[in-house]
């Protein structure tokens, strides 16, 4: 099985949030496609990340995972650049990590 989970900002580049239904929208999609999804919305994870050796950045990130039985990663891929664009992102992480379950 695997764990695929899609990190989220929380805010524009010009710190302004990202309206709700953006995130109605995924959480819809994934219901659907896989009959369920856990979102992590309430306590935003805070990242850092070093731009430049000088400028470290900083995100408030929103977790979305569900869990599969199979990977197709053509659709994982196409639905990454969909939610790239959607969220104004340069790059943005969507990771699959095998898992058992216990």
């Amino acid at each position: 099985m695997y764990l695929v989970q899609i990190l989220l900002p929380l805010y524009t580049n010009e710190r302004q949030l990202f309206p709700d239904d953006a995130y109605d929208r995924v959480r819809e999609t994934l219901t659907e496609r896989f009959g369920g999804v856990t979102a992590y919305q309430r306590s935003p994870a805070l990242g850092h990340w070093k731009q430049t050796e000088a400028v470290t950045i900083r995100d408030d990130i929103v977790v979305f995972e569900v869990m599969l039985e199979t990977l197709d990663r053509a659709w994982w891929a196409g639905y990454r650049e969909q939610l790239r664009q959607t969220f104004r992102q340069d790059k943005l992480i969507v990771r699959a990590l095998p898992f058992e379950s216990l």
